[in-house]
């Protein structure tokens, strides 16, 4: 079978096309809306704008075919090999990608929304400018976990999306829409998030151990237990975000918005808060041991039985501050 051939049987009212052979097949705007095509060996096959709609297209073999600009909404792509497939502009709005091969391929602005991705291997794939939101790629007891090591999601929009348990060390998602992402228990350490919007983000018990959120927006962030062990948080909004029991040791907050900021039991030894605004920030319990506050406002925080002793305070507002004994400054 040629693809003529499964053009005009398909418009003559065939669907199914299991397992067909048609590598390298000239598809250039197919209408094949529905079609099954389960198994089918389309390997380098051109299908750029074809309508690929609700298509079954479960273990087909795509690798390295070429669907820039196709709609595959809806479409059925679980444990389908798109290894280095050309994705560049592909809408997958709702399609069901669990377990499939995307390494390498390119997913340059592909609109994934409510894409599910459990088990898919996205390492090495270009994602920059593609939209996520609320795509699946949450971690399930180990049986569907989405790889994304070497993945490029530069300026990637995943607002909404479920990445609970994801293994994302050292990603780059610089400047990316993460607004109300759920990250519980993420691995983040060492990812770049510099200037990521991460307002409303679940990142509790999340891994930012060595990250680089500089400039990065966390406003009513939960980062409860989180690991921010010599994270970069320079200049980033942590207006009214949730920190309790967290770990920033060694993190870097000069210039850092905490107004509001909950901070109780969190461990701040050594980090770095010159110039931080603290203001109305609950500390209670707080490990300060030489942590540089030089500048910070601490205007109406509470300081109640937070370890102080150590910190470096010259320059601090103090006005309205609760005292680590109680009493008000």
């Amino acid at each position: 079978m040629d693809a003529s051939e499964l053009i005009r049987r398909y418009e003559a009212g065939e669907t199914a096309f299991r397992g067909v052979q048609l590598p390298t097949a000239q598809l250039l705007g197919a209408d094949l809306i529905g079609i099954d095509l389960h198994s089918a060996d389309l390997h380098g096959a051109t299908l750029i704008y074809a309508y690929l709609s609700r298509a079954r297209l479960n273990k087909a073999n795509l690798a390295g075919a070429r669907l820039s600009g196709a709609n595959l909404n809806q479409a059925s792509l679980s444990g389908a090999n798109l290894h280095n497939a050309d994705l560049h502009g592909t809408s997958l709005q709702g399609a069901d990608l669990r377990s499939a091969d995307i390494t390498l391929a390119n997913l340059l602005d592909a609109n994934l929304i409510d894409a599910d991705l459990r088990g898919s291997d996205l390492s090495g794939a270009n994602l920059t400018g593609a939209c996520l939101r609320g795509a699946n790629l949450r971690e399930e007891k180990r049986l569907y976990t989405a790889n994304l090591v070497g993945a490029i999601l530069t300026r990637v929009d995943l607002q909404g999306a479920d990445l609970k348990g994801a293994s994302l060390p050292k990603v780059n998602l610089n400047g990316a829409n993460l607004r109300e992402v759920n990250f519980r228990g993420a691995d983040l350490s060492g990812a770049e998030l510099a200037g990521a919007d991460l307002q409303g983000a679940f990142l509790t018990e999340a891994n930012l151990n060595g990250a680089n959120l500089a400039g990065s927006n966390l406003q009513n962030a939960k980062l409860e237990r989180a690991q921010l062990n010599e994270a970069n948080l320079a200049s980033a909004n942590l207006h009214a975000a949730v920190l309790p029991d967290s770990k920033l040791s060694k993190a870097v907050m000069e210039n850092a918005d905490l107004s509001c900021t909950r901070l109780n039991r969190a461990d701040l030894s050594r980090a770095n808060l010159r110039n931080a605004n603290l203001s109305e920030a609950d500390l209670v319990e707080a490990y300060c041991a030489r942590a540089n506050l030089t500048g910070a406002n601490l205007s109406r925080a509470n300081l109640t039985r937070a370890e102080m002793s150590s910190a470096i305070l010259t320059w601090v507002e103090w006005s309205g501050v609760t005292m680590p004994d109680g009493s008000e400054r």
